[in-house]
C-alpha cells in the first residue's frame, strides 16, 4: 500500500528538557501527550493507537489509564533506540492508512540523566540489543557508545581527510542554534572553536562537545489521516515518506566487520527509500534534522543523504553551510548536542515547527524537511512536507 501523504502530524507536545526532572517517566509522558493533544485540538477519548520505543519504560495500558483514554485498537514499539524516531512515524502512518487506528500518539519519555545514563559503561550491557557481541567489545575496552562511534569516525577521518576543526564546525553550529532556542539546555551558551579544541577528550577523536546531552524529558506527537487533519486546529504536516533500514553487516553501533565501517550505509538505505517513496530529491529538502548522538556523525549522514559527495561534507559545512542562511540549515533547534537528547524525537518536533513556520530559528521558506534516526545502527527517517 502506498502511504505517501495519506497521514499527517497534527499535534506536538513536550516537557522541559532538564538534568533532573523530579518526576516519574510516566508523568513526563502524560505531560507531553496532553500537550500534543491540546495542540491538535483532539480529546484523549479520540485516541485509539500508540507507538513508542522498545526502550521506553511506560506501558500502553499505564499511559491510556493515566490520560482517561478509551479502547486502543493498535499499539506498536520500535527497536534500536536512536534509530527508531522515524520508525514511530512509519508505524503510525501505516496504522492510519490501513484503518488499524484513526488517531495515533507517538511518544518517548525518559529520565536519562537522573536515572539510567546511556553514556555510562554499565548502561551499555542494558541498552545494547546484541549483548553477546557487546560483551566481546567491552572486554576489549569499548565500554560506551562514544567508544564505538570513535572507531567509526576515526576511519572516516582517515578516508576523507576530515579534521577535528571540521568536527568542531558541527558543534559550533548546533550550539549557535541552541543559544537562540529558549527550550534548549544550552540556551544562551554558544561556543568558539577555541572552546571546542580545548574540550576534554572522551574517546579519541571525540571530545565532550561532540557528545549529545543526557536529558530528562518527554516528547509526543499526534498522527491522523490527512483528510481528517484538514479540519483540525493546526496546519497539517504531511508525511511524504517514512522508512526503516538495516544494511547488511550492521550491528548496533559496532559495525566493525563490514567493508565500510564509516557510519553511513544505514542512512543511505533509508534516504534512498525516502526519495523514492516521496518522488523528491535532496535538492527539494529545505531543512535537515540529522540525528546527532555524536556531532561528527552528521558529516557522513550528509553524504549518505545526497547533499554532497563522499568526503565532501567537510567542505559543505565550511563558511556556515549548515547554519541559518547556509546551503542547508541542519538541526535548527540545536540538535541533541545543544537542545536535548530525547532519542531524536525532539528533532521530529522541530521538523514540524519548521513546516508550520513557527520555529524559533525559522527558515524563510520550508516545503520539505528531512528527519533521520541515528547512524551506525539500524535506523529510520522521514520526509515531512507542507500541505
Amino acid at each position: 500500500m502506498e502511504l505517501s501523504r495519506k497521514a499527517s502530524i497534527v499535534g506536538i507536545g513536550q516537557t522541559e528538557f532538564s538534568k533532573n526532572s523530579g518526576r516519574s517517566e510516566l508523568r513526563l509522558c502524560t505531560e507531553a501527550v496532553t500537550a500534543a493533544l491540546a495542540d491538535a485540538g483532539i480529546s484523549p477519548h479520540d485516541v485509539d493507537g500508540f507507538v513508542s520505543f522498545c526502550m521506553d519504560n511506560n506501558t500502553e495500558g499505564e499511559v491510556a489509564r493515566a490520560l482517561g483514554m478509551r479502547d486502543l485498537t493498535y499499539f506498536g514499539r520500535v527497536d534500536q533506540g536512536g534509530g527508531a524516531c522515524g520508525g514511530t512515524i512509519l508505524q503510525a502512518a501505516m496504522a492510519v492508512a490501513t484503518g488499524a487506528a484513526r488517531t495515533v500518539v507517538c511518544w518517548r519519555a525518559m529520565n536519562e540523566r537522573s536515572g539510567a545514563r546511556f553514556g555510562q559503561p554499565s548502561a551499555q550491557l542494558q541498552v545494547m540489543p546484541d549483548p553477546e557481541l557487546t560483551w566481546m567489545y567491552v572486554s576489549q575496552g569499548l565500554q560506551s557508545a562514544a567508544s564505538y562511534m570513535a572507531v567509526m569516525m576515526r576511519r572516516y577521518m582517515y578516508e576523507t581527510g576530515a579534521t577535528r576543526e571540521d568536527f568542531g564546525r558541527i558543534a559550533l553550529a548546533a550550539r549557535k542554534h541552541a543559544a537562540i532556542n529558549p527550550h534548549a539546555w544550552f540556551h544562551g551558551q554558544p561556543i568558539s572553536m577555541e572552546d571546542y579544541l580545548a574540550s576534554r577528550p572522551i574517546a579519541e577523536p571525540l571530545c565532550l562537545l561532540d557528545c549529545c546531552q543526557e536529558t530528562d524529558g518527554g516528547v509526543a506527537f499526534v498522527i491522523t489521516s490527512t483528510q481528517r487533519a484538514r479540519d483540525l486546529r493546526q496546519k497539517p504536516v504531511l508525511i511524504s515518506a517514512a522508512a526503516q533500514g538495516i544494511r547488511k553487516g550492521t550491528n548496533a553501533m559496532a559495525c566493525f566487520y563490514r567493508a565500510d565501517i564509516s557510519p553511513r550505509d544505514e542512512v543511505r538505505l533509508v534516504g534512498d527509500q525516502l526519495y523514492a517513496k516521496s518522488n523528491l530529491t535532496s535538492d527539494d529538502i529545505d531543512v535537515a534534522i540529522i540525528y546527532d548522538h555524536f556531532g561528527p556523525s552528521v558529516m557522513p549522514a550528509l553524504e549518505a543523504l545526497g547533499f554532497c559527495e563522499y568526503g565532501e561534507a567537510k567542505d559543505f559545512i565550511r563558511d556556515g553551510g549548515i547554519e541559518l542562511g547556509g546551503h542547508l540549515p541542519v538541526n535548527t533547534h540545536g540538535g541533541q548536542v545543544g537542545e536535548g537528547y530525547i532519542h531524536g524525537m525532539n528533532g521530529v518536533l522541530e521538523a514540524v515547527r519548521q513546516v508550520r513556520g513557527t520555529a524559533i530559528n525559522q527558515v524563510e521558506t520550508v516545503n520539505h524537511v528531512m528527519v533521520t534516526g541515528a547512524s551506525g545502527v539500524p535506523t529510520s527517517g522521514a520526509i515531512l512536507s507542507a500541505l
